[in-house]
């Protein structure tokens, strides 16, 4: 624990989004407030966008910018600090799960809108800065609710930590190459499917690197076995957290978790989990390495809910050792070694 440590907190407000430019945190939400180092606030360059959007994620080049409504139906992209165009997402049910959106790169170096434009159920990739969709032709989606797209890093996967109907969280993962070629590949529950693969409700994801998936599962869901027994040798159970690679087709790792971790972000081989404080955990053997207490920040589990618990707040700088959260009145970064 000695070498995890809190490298600042700054006190300045109600804090909404983070992203790293250079060694300066951004608030694009707030109308992009800018932090140096030395934890001082720089005058804005705009006013935010407004109350109804509270959250924000860029793309890896940090050229694109998508503000949205974690429980809305609007977004707007923007192209560095100008406005391209407003997004929108199918209405259905859209108060009860996460806004489904990201930017990612695929293999060619092209940067991706990835969204629901028409229907919960139906995932569409754009070239972000054409508006070009590349998802085309007749599809037919089965009923997942997608939910936190994220495409992994090099282009070849994407992954959706959303939920199906009863309600049950699910991590569905996609080759992306082979869906620009045929959309319907995005139409059904992905690779890394609920039964039997994982027997649980998948709590939240994260990509540790472009083949492989960290996974956390919560307490609740599971299937019963045809022969009553499940197969420990394939299924990630209840509280967990998994590493599984695409590669082998098979769990690298599975540990038992505490409790609920909530939302996680990867930190290289460890996972920082943010339920109700940031807890760092080693995704190899599954040991507690740090803990911050004192940091409070959301009880948020999955991706839908009756009663809204907002995301946390949290950039990983591209060092993978310093993450930026958003704590009560300002921002705190921590530093994983």
């Amino acid at each position: 624990m000695d070498d995890a440590v809190v490298v600042r907190e700054v006190w300045t407000g109600e804090v909404r989004s983070l992203v790293w430019d250079g060694d300066d945190l951004l608030d694009p939400v707030g109308g992009w407030r800018r932090w140096s180092p030395d934890g001082k606030e720089h005058p804005r360059r705009r006013r935010g966008y407004g109350r109804a959007y509270d959250r924000a994620v860029t793309s890896p080049s940090g050229r694109w910018t998508v503000v949205y409504a974690e429980r809305g139906t609007r977004g707007v992209l923007l192209d560095g600090r100008r406005v391209v165009r407003e997004i929108r997402r199918d209405e259905h049910r859209a108060g009860q799960f996460d806004y489904p959106v990201c930017l990612g790169t695929l293999a060619d170096g092209r940067e991706v809108l990835v969204h629901c434009p028409e229907r919960y159920a139906r995932l569409e990739v754009e070239d972000v800065a054409t508006g070009e969709r590349l998802t085309t032709g007749e599809r037919d989606p089965v009923g997942v609710f997608h939910s936190r797209p994220a495409v992994s890093p090099g282009g070849r996967w994407l992954v959706s930590a959303g939920w199906v109907w009863t309600p049950a969280g699910v991590a569905a993962v996609y080759d992306l190459p082979q869906a620009l070629t045929d959309a319907t590949v995005l139409d059904g529950r992905g690779l890394l499917t609920y039964w039997p693969m994982i027997d649980a409700e998948a709590d939240s994801v994260c990509w540790l690197d472009g083949d492989r998936l960290a996974v956390a599962t919560g307490a609740h869901g599971g299937e019963p076995e045809e022969d009553g027994e499940a197969d420990e040798d394939m299924e990630l159970g209840q509280h967990q957290l998994g590493v599984w690679s695409f590669a082998t087709g098979k769990w690298l790792y599975r540990h038992g978790l505490p409790g609920p971790i909530g939302t996680v972000v990867a930190c290289g081989e460890k996972v920082l989990a943010l339920y109700g404080h940031p807890r760092l955990f080693d995704s190899r053997t599954g040991e507690l390495l740090a803990e911050w207490t004192e940091l409070v920040t959301s009880r948020r589990e999955g991706s839908y809910a009756l009663e809204h618990e907002p995301t946390p707040v949290a950039a990983v700088h591209p060092d993978g050792i310093r993450v930026a959260l958003a704590v009560a009145r300002g921002i705190a970064v921590i530093r994983v070694t």
